[in-house]
């Protein structure tokens, strides 16, 4: 089948810049740079492999440094337990939002979370701050996962909030106060950040662990926290990027 020119297109002349514009006009394009064909042996491919982990919200970076990622919405409820500042406890809301959880906050210090829930999600309504007591059902689903944090003290008090699939629930301990011990016990993931040697003893008691680890715990730095599952551990460097520090300044353990 013959293909013909438009009767407005210069001559096919490659070597000008006429021709150039003539083949575009007549419905060719423009020829591409010509560059040699880049092949790979088997042996070559994973060099360009993009390393791909569990999905989850980033909380910092591992020994190795790779990524450390918390999965924490699943299809049953889930629990954490951090022993350690607010601060960290901030940065996992974040993140969590930025995933597109929703993040609802249970606190007796409204002060201190107002202005992350402003900051999270651009204005949008993705994080919520509750007084202590007055956080109701969440309808998480698969679609709209839940991230429920009770920053209610040593000794929080029973919630009203019952677990359900996809929302995970973070309690933070500033310290260890009775009943520690069965919040401990009960929780699916645990974070341990700098803590008394008294507490240390607690918590290795409790979560079993090895005498290094327990020993390291009083003199981690801020930031850095243990997380464990009983079944892995492993101390995670949590840093936040120049948007997180504007909002949370820079990591601490005390607040």
């Amino acid at each position: 089948m013959a293909i013909s020119t438009p009767r407005n297109a210069a001559p096919a002349d490659h070597g000008s810049g006429t021709g150039l514009l003539g083949r575009a006009l007549a419905g060719f394009g423009l020829p591409g740079p010509r560059r040699e064909q880049h092949v790979l042996t088997v042996d070559q491919l994973g060099a360009v492999a993009l390393p791909v982990g569990g999905d989850g919200v980033v909380v910092g970076v591992e020994g190795d440094g790779s990524p450390a990622v918390l999965g924490l919405f699943r299809p049953r409820p889930y629990h954490v337990v951090l022993v350690g500042g607010v601060w960290t406890a901030q940065l996992i809301a974040l993140r969590a939002a930025a995933t597109g959880a929703r993040v609802a906050v249970e606190t007796g210090r409204g002060q201190a979370w107002s202005p992350v829930a402003q900051a999270a999600g651009g204005g949008q309504p993705c994080m919520t701050v509750h007084p202590i007591g007055r956080l109701g059902p969440q309808g998480a689903s698969v679609a709209g996962p839940v991230l429920v944090i009770r920053d209610a003290g040593p000794r929080p008090s029973r919630t009203r909030l019952s677990a359900a699939p996809w929302q995970a629930m973070l309690t933070l301990l500033p310290y260890l106060a009775d009943g520690a011990d069965r919040l401990l016990s009960q929780a699916d993931l645990v974070g341990v950040q700098r803590v008394a040697p008294q507490e240390a003893t607690q918590i290795a008691r409790v979560l079993d662990l090895p005498a290094q680890e327990a020993a390291a715990l009083p003199n981690l730095g801020d930031g850095v926290t243990l997380w464990t599952d009983r079944r892995t551990r492993t101390f995670v460097q949590g840093g936040p990027t120049a948007a997180e520090a504007h909002v949370l300044g820079q990591a601490r353990r005390v607040d």
